[in-house]
């Protein structure tokens, strides 16, 4: 075993610490926009989700801490707080049902793929910059809604840059997705490397 591979297998790291961290956040994020209804403290969570998850990617190159677990913390966090904001913005008419049928039915369909993906002989499909796009613009767009519909001042400037990075979000999440799925049809069974 390489000192790459031990190092992947650590998972008391601090980029791990914070990605739990982020991952404790999303009940509370949950609760405050279903529960009191706390808008103003729901976006202090969902800022310092996005603070944590940038740093915990610099630690994590920083201090040479990157972890097979860390690659699945990140981005479970990350559509965990974007489920958990979808629902709630549904249930309080932030956003309407079909926005959800469509960020949550890409993803069904491309995790669905992932059994035929590993039959060719892959782990995973390889990250594009398109799908990270997509993840940060509806990562700007959620604190954005809550802006917009909350009762200040700036409420009504908010409301243009809301709703057009949930749709740059959608659009290019839906892009990533088909881009996905193409690479799935075009990409050749590989052949299983046989030990020497």
């Amino acid at each position: 075993m390489t000192i790459r591979e031990i190092a992947a297998e650590r998972w008391l790291t601090v980029p791990n610490l914070l990605s739990v961290i982020r991952l404790a956040g999303v009940p509370v994020f949950l609760w405050l926009l279903l529960g009191p209804r706390a808008d103003g403290w729901a976006l202090i969570v969902l800022v310092i989700s996005g603070i944590t998850d940038w740093l915990d990617g610099k630690l994590a190159r920083w201090l040479d801490q990157y972890s097979k677990l860390g690659e699945a913390l990140d981005p479970l966090a990350d559509r965990l707080y974007t489920l958990a904001a979808l629902v709630a913005f549904v249930i309080r008419d932030i956003v309407p049902w079909w926005v959800v049928v469509l960020i949550v039915g890409r993803d069904v369909v491309v995790s669905a793929a992932l059994p035929l993906l590993r039959r060719k002989g892959y782990l995973a499909f390889p990250v594009l910059y398109i799908g990270k796009a997509a993840t940060l613009c509806l990562l700007y767009a959620f604190p954005l809604l809550l802006l917009a519909q909350m009762d200040w001042a700036g409420a009504d400037a908010a409301r243009p840059f809301a709703y057009a990075f949930t749709v740059w979000g959608i659009a290019l999440h839906l892009w990533s997705g088909a881009l996905y799925i193409t690479q799935l049809v075009r990409t050749p069974a590989r052949a299983l490397d046989c030990p020497s």
